[in-house]
């Protein structure tokens, strides 16, 4: 078909659908998603954009940093973040959202839990675990060393770009850790494969949804528990000179994006609050992903064809 004819088959898709659901005219402009370093964004994002399409909506996927992204969607540059982690996102989110010119699309259906994760067989050498107090016994942290970080144990953490405090949680905690980042979400979990198959000693940031968890036997550490005044309060918590002295929260994984949304395409703007998948579906399609070579589209697609009577109704077809 000519690009031409295309491109107005789209827009009458759009029109005959804003109609019928009541909505005014909107805009043939893309709508840019955000595109981050995990799978299970690369998903989310996808099924979300293929939604869209299937609605008529123009929509562009922009490759964007996890918390560097609210400048660009505060200015309208951007417009879709369908990935902030209660865990790691909400500050930068809560602060962004502040400035009215970003808002929250409501929850995806996923609960985030990100945190210190070590196989079981490192409990023999670290009795003490899953309390976070082990770490602090120097024969402990000596067991999770390496050659670049001995006597001092090696914590192996998500890329910088995601955020989570945890070398403000070492200090703050006065841990005997080095904290060492991976560069992206593959070399985190190649790592974990080698170490997992060696029985090698290993603490590094694991995160669910996700596979990792049900395919490894291990457990998270166990911190005191998360609260507001931990982050924001220097004085509440173990260390009355620092904040972080505490776990990482437990939570929603948001949709966010520009507040110029719901004015500009206000048919997608429902869609996008109406969108929900829970944690099961998403592990699954990791899985396929990482583990059984599947692309992002491929999965995308495969949802998509299971789950069709479901996205309509979010389009209101």
């Amino acid at each position: 078909m000519p690009k031409t004819f295309l491109k107005c088959g789209l827009a009458a898709s759009v029109l005959a659908m804003t109609a019928a659901a009541g909505w005014g005219q909107e805009s043939n402009d893309p709508i840019k998603l955000t595109l981050h370093d995990w799978t299970g964004q690369l998903i989310t994002t996808n099924l979300m954009g293929e939604v869209l399409k299937q609605a008529g909506y123009n929509v562009e996927y922009v490759q964007a940093d996890y918390l560097a992204q609210f400048a660009g969607l505060e200015s309208g540059d951007l417009h879709v973040a369908m990935e902030m982690w209660e865990t790691t996102g909400r500050d930068a989110m809560d602060a962004s959202t502040a400035t009215g010119k970003t808002e929250v699309f409501g929850p995806t259906g996923m609960k985030a839990k990100e945190e210190w994760w070590y196989p079981t067989y490192m409990k023999e050498k670290c009795p003490g675990l899953p309390n976070w107090e082990a770490l602090k016994d120097e024969a402990c942290a000596e067991a999770f060393s390496t050659a670049e970080t001995a006597p001092k144990g090696r914590y192996l953490g998500g890329p910088v770009t995601w955020g989570g405090f945890d070398d403000e949680r070492v200090e703050a905690l006065d841990l005997p850790f080095e904290v060492i980042h991976a560069g992206t979400d593959a070399a985190l979990f190649a790592e974990l494969e080698s170490a997992y198959q060696r029985q090698a000693p290993i603490m590094l940031w694991i995160y669910a949804p996700h596979w990792a968890p049900a395919k490894y036997e291990g457990e998270w550490v166990e911190f005191p528990e998360y609260t507001a005044e931990c982050y924001n309060d220097p004085a509440w918590g173990m260390n009355p000179d620092m904040a972080y002295d505490c776990g990482k929260p437990f939570g929603e994984i948001w949709k966010v994006g520009w507040a110029g949304v719901k004015d500009k395409w206000p048919g997608a703007y429902e869609a996008i609050k109406a969108f929900t998948i829970d944690n099961a579906e998403m592990g699954a399609m990791i899985t396929e992903v990482d583990l059984n070579g599947q692309t992002v589209e491929q999965v995308t697609a495969g949802w998509m064809a299971a789950n069709e009577g479901r996205w309509k109704a979010w389009i209101g077809q």
